[in-house]
């Protein structure tokens, strides 16, 4: 199996060319199911002896010597053994590039093979090979993926497998000092579009003002019940509780949502609609769904409907995916536009 995304190439106005596959010059090893990656676990979760989180641009290596207060040769043994992730994968190169936001870790036992230390493989779930995500746009600047429902766009405490480990796989096979710097995210139940920057500079510049850079956020959301109001805006304030559930409130002291809405199809039980966000917030989608009385179909979380009972889940999946985002280049000041197209199970729904 070669290591490479497919690669739906785009243009810059966003229309998808022919697709074929990259050919990546390194093969990805291959995992049989229930063998472990390496990382030891407690109740799933990988054990580190240290997590560090970067707040400038530095060099792993020097970034290292300084959080650690060790020797410079013990900082070369970490790495060529295996024992140093950056969001999640294993990097042995001392002079790889970190960028703020980076989250650098160091495992108790040095990590098997693969570039990714991804959770342990379960018959029912194989890890996704990197040729399964598809990339719609790549230039010297960006890497744009489609990434697909179910994966992570970056690490998390529980699970390391992810869209920014498949994207540093395929670019450190074309060179070693290439790397995908995380410009935002996309929940792991969502499909869509993920834009990653492919150099340092770009990414400090985005991401310094990336909400006001954003000029268009996409959705498209397949929500149970058909709604009143065919189009509108809802605005509100989210927060959090301490079992990580984001509600929506009135009250000043959460932070501010505002979500567009328009229906674009209907059926006897389902609405298909776009959507657009002009505030990236956690869950907001879903959230706002929720309170609208017409959750987005397969929400395991927020899909508790005014009747209690819990919406369907006919399609196996969240039924929401992220179809096109458009920012401004800080450079030359082109707008960047990607989009992704709509599941087609999405049309099941709604039939011809």
């Amino acid at each position: 199996m070669q290591n490479g995304f497919d690669k739906n190439r785009q243009k810059r106005t966003g229309q998808v060319r022919d697709e074929h596959k990259i050919k990546g010059e390194a093969k990805e090893k291959s995992r049989p199911h229930g063998q472990h990656d390496g990382v030891e676990r407690v109740n799933g979760a990988p054990v580190y002896t240290a997590v560090y989180k970067v707040n400038r641009s530095d060099e792993l290596m020097e970034f290292l010597l300084r959080k650690c207060g060790t020797s410079r040769n013990n900082v070369k043994s970490l790495l060529v053994r295996r024992q140093v992730l950056v969001n999640g994968s294993v990097v042995t190169q001392y002079n790889f590039p970190l960028a703020k936001d980076d989250e650098v870790k160091l495992s108790k036992k040095p990590v098997k093979d693969g570039a990714t230390a991804t959770r342990p493989v379960s018959p029912k779930r194989p890890p996704k090979a990197p040729s399964q995500i598809g990339i719609v746009f790549e230039d010297e600047d960006f890497l744009v993926i489609n990434k697909p429902v179910g994966l992570l766009s970056v690490e998390s405490d529980k699970e390391t497998e992810c869209a920014y480990g498949y994207a540093l796989q395929y670019m450190q096979a074309q060179g070693k000092n290439s790397r995908p710097y995380v410009l935002h995210r996309i929940d792991k139940e969502t499909s869509g579009v993920l834009v990653f920057a492919k150099n340092i500079k770009l990414h400090s510049m985005l991401k310094m003002h990336w909400n006001e850079q954003v000029t268009l956020r996409e959705y498209f959301a397949v929500v149970e019940g058909i709604l009143e109001k065919k189009q509108d805006t809802i605005t509100s304030f989210l927060k959090e509780n301490k079992n990580n559930v984001v509600y929506s409130t009135n009250d000043p002291t959460g932070q501010k949502a505002v979500t567009h809405y328009e229906v674009v199809k209907e059926s006897g039980e389902y609405s298909l609609l776009k959507v657009q966000i002009e505030t990236g917030r956690k869950n907001q989608i879903r959230v706002h769904m929720q309170s609208l009385g017409c959750p987005v179909v397969g929400d395991d979380k927020y899909g508790k409907k005014q009747d209690g009972t819990q919406v369907k889940n006919p399609l196996g999946r969240l039924a929401l995916h992220a179809s096109r985002i458009e920012f401004v280049h800080p450079i030359n000041k082109e707008v960047m536009s990607f989009n992704a197209p709509l599941p087609p199970e999405f049309m099941e729904f709604f039939g011809k």
